[in-house]
């Protein structure tokens, strides 16, 4: 590819969509929006196509230079004619009756609408693209036997068995915060599990049995409140057994940890976390380690670049870093 080369990347989340495009030396323009839940099933992809004309505006260049886009996005995916379509329960309100989802929508052809406008389109689980970045140029770096977990308003995981990232029959490997570790009836996931890791501890309801938020949840229990607290650290124990049971299943020798919830309050809860994991069969867990995501708030932009990145770009990327120039700067709409 020639130096004019332009990519774009899109991360797809249940509440924002981010747009980047970048050229050999680096991301020129990030956009972000709310995510569009409202219209005909083709009204997110849409609104993608849009957002990334509209970063390609921002940077100066003609929009018709960018035919590779690389997607991260919440899941879980469908594929329907060989296409990837969105079937996320915190985006497709189909028979839900939810009034945060005002739409019947029970797959966005996420995909085939991009195909239309871009002549080369990979989409990947927003965990996996996470992964990716971080074993390219992040704290994973090189590492064959590892995951990228999300702490979050949910939680996802991105795997790595020896050198090779998971995907399965849709791409929907790495769904393990759906894995089911109670019987609570008070625990319920956005997918409708009761009693789901993510049910248990996610930003969105680790909170519920207080009837509080998680950002008051953690910030009461940071200020010393006892029942806050202790909610606090049953949710870090919860998590520990999390990584416990992907470990068991995948010999994972490291963790590669992001999402706001570790970003504000993971210091701090990494001792419960690491007693959980290691308190169970040492065999297994002697060893694991839990990193930092090394990217931060741009690991999926960044990793949905790297899904369509120029292989002459990866060296030169990791040694100029040229990401770091976007941190910090405010999300623009």
């Amino acid at each position: 590819m020639s130096e004019n080369t332009c990519i774009g990347a899109l991360d797809i989340g249940g509440t924002k969509i981010a747009a980047m495009v970048a050229d050999a030396s680096g991301p020129l323009a990030r956009l972000t929006q709310p995510t569009a839940k409202t219209g005909s099933p083709r009204a997110l992809p849409e609104q993608c196509v849009a957002l990334l004309e509209a970063a390609c505006r921002q940077a100066g260049i003609d929009a018709g230079r960018l035919s590779r886009v690389g997607v991260g996005s919440a899941g879980p995916f469908e594929r329907s004619g060989g296409m990837i379509g969105l079937a996320s329960p915190n985006i497709c309100g189909g028979g839900k009756n939810d009034p945060a989802l005002p739409n019947d929508w029970e797959v966005v052809p996420l995909e085939q609408v991009l195909r239309e406008r871009f002549a080369h389109v990979t989409v990947d689980n927003d965990c996996v693209v996470a992964l990716a970045a971080e074993r390219t140029f992040g704290a994973a770096r090189d590492e064959r036997d590892c995951a990228y977990v999300t702490w979050s308003t949910g939680i996802g995981f991105g795997f790595c068995v020896d050198g090779h990232i998971l995907r399965g029959k849709n791409g929907n490997a790495g769904h393990a915060g759906h894995m089911l570790l109670s019987e609570r009836e008070d625990a319920v996931c956005g997918c409708g599990n009761r009693g789901d890791l993510e049910a248990l501890i996610s930003g969105r309801n680790v909170g519920n049995r207080l009837n509080i938020s998680a950002v008051e949840l953690f910030g009461s229990a940071r200020a010393g409140n006892a029942e806050a607290h202790e909610a606090a650290l049953q949710a870090a124990r919860w998590f520990g057994r999390g990584l416990y049971n992907v470990t068991a299943a995948l010999d994972t020798r490291l963790f590669v940890i992001g999402g706001s919830v570790w970003t504000h309050h993971g210091a701090w809860l990494l001792p419960v976390v690491l007693r959980e994991l290691e308190s169970h069969l040492p065999a297994l867990t002697r060893d694991v380690s839990l990193l930092p995501a090394a990217l931060g708030g741009l690991v999926a932009d960044v990793g949905a670049l790297s899904l369509v990145m120029p292989a002459e770009w990866v060296a030169r990327w990791r040694d100029s870093k040229p990401w770091s120039k976007m941190r910090g700067a405010p999300d623009v709409s």
